[in-house]
């Protein structure tokens, strides 16, 4: 049985369309019409109900689709298998700084151990200009923020980074409630221009009375060393300043309303490089790991005790505790006032 002929009957069940499928396959209508046929001589029987604009599973079809699902899916995993061992040239990756300044390192090691005769060409940039990258065939692979549509790209999502208003200690906004408004009066730094999270701080600023400075930076080293020499507040994910947040050099701010999540995902081309595919599948792996032992590490770190307990009993307690402290103090106290003499009364 040829799989690629199965693979023509999957498509179409799911496209309902012969043109469609033939471009998804990169092939022509006759050759799709051709599979189809050669499929339904061999079972005997009639796969698709045809007019002229679509074609729809028969019963018969309806119950094959499940099989030949399985089988396509099975001859694929097997063919990464084997070829993954034999895998070796060139793979050209662009991913976005932030990403590189948490787990890629990771993904990095992953792929050494993996895939030892495979050479990777690293491109760091925005995530406008990685897109444009791989539609020119400039990258392989993209990891980034925003899924590329159509039918000649796959997208896979890999994780959500959490992302929070960070500031430097200096500016003394930690540890209070804050909103939008009170962050006006500060530079905001932010992610480039057309960025996911440039969109998201032009909107919760669109409404405040004073406009706020946005300054658009595409470095994010940059942007956390402005943000930790006071020039400003920036929306970060916690995952790229831990060191700073561990030096106290920048302290997340407790802002209202929250800052959604950053979505990460992985993109190529779907008729690309298949170790682009198999890549993609390692960095959702890496980057899931990473994100559940941040989640772990954040739920398992234990309350930080309130440094003052205001309950009664305690209050009374530190009361009398300090009372005894006065009595027992050692320094002398100054001798009392001499009264005056009294005057004698005078004679008349």
């Amino acid at each position: 049985m040829n799989i690629r002929f199965l693979e023509t009957f999957v498509w179409l069940a799911k496209l309902e369309n012969f043109r469609l499928t033939a471009e998804k396959l990169h092939t022509t209508q006759a050759a799709v019409s051709s599979r189809i046929a050669s499929l339904e001589e061999a079972f005997d029987v009639r796969l698709f109900d045809r007019n002229t604009r679509s074609a729809t599973l028969t019963p018969a079809g309806r119950r094959m689709l499940a099989y030949a699902e399985r089988i396509v899916r099975l001859d694929g995993e097997m063919r990464r298998d084997i070829d993954a061992a034999s895998d070796a040239g060139l793979i050209r990756i662009g991913v976005i700084e932030s990403i590189v300044h948490s787990w890629f390192p990771a993904l990095m090691a992953q792929l050494r151990e993996r895939y030892p005769r495979l050479d990777v060409e690293i491109t760091s940039d925005t995530t406008l200009h990685l897109i444009r990258l791989l539609s020119t065939d400039g990258v392989d692979l993209i990891l980034q923020t925003d899924p590329v549509p159509g039918p000649d790209f796959t997208n896979l999502p890999l994780c959500e980074f959490p992302v929070r208003w960070a500031a430097s200690p200096r500016l003394g906004l930690g540890g209070q409630a804050l909103d939008v408004a009170r962050l006006a009066e500060f530079p905001i730094i932010s992610f480039s221009r057309h960025s996911g999270p440039h969109a998201t701080i032009e909107r919760l600023f669109a409404a405040v009375e004073r406009p706020a400075s946005i300054n658009c930076i595409t470095s994010v080293a940059a942007m956390i060393r402005l943000v930790a020499d006071g020039f400003g507040v920036a929306a970060l994910p916690p995952a790229i300043i831990g060191r700073e947040l561990h030096e106290g050099a920048l302290e997340l701010l407790d802002v209202e309303p929250e800052f959604p999540a950053l979505p990460l995902v992985a993109t190529y081309r779907s008729q690309g490089l298949p170790v682009a595919a198999r890549i993609a599948e390692l960095a959702s792996e890496v980057a899931r790991a990473m994100s559940a032992a941040a989640n772990h590490a954040r739920t398992a770190a234990p309350a930080k005790p309130d440094n003052v307990d205001k309950s009664p009993a305690r209050s009374a307690m530190k009361t009398k505790a300090k009372t005894p402290a006065k009595a027992q103090r050692t320094t002398p106290s100054p001798p009392p006032a001499t009264p005056p003499a009294k005057r004698r009364p005078r004679r008349s």
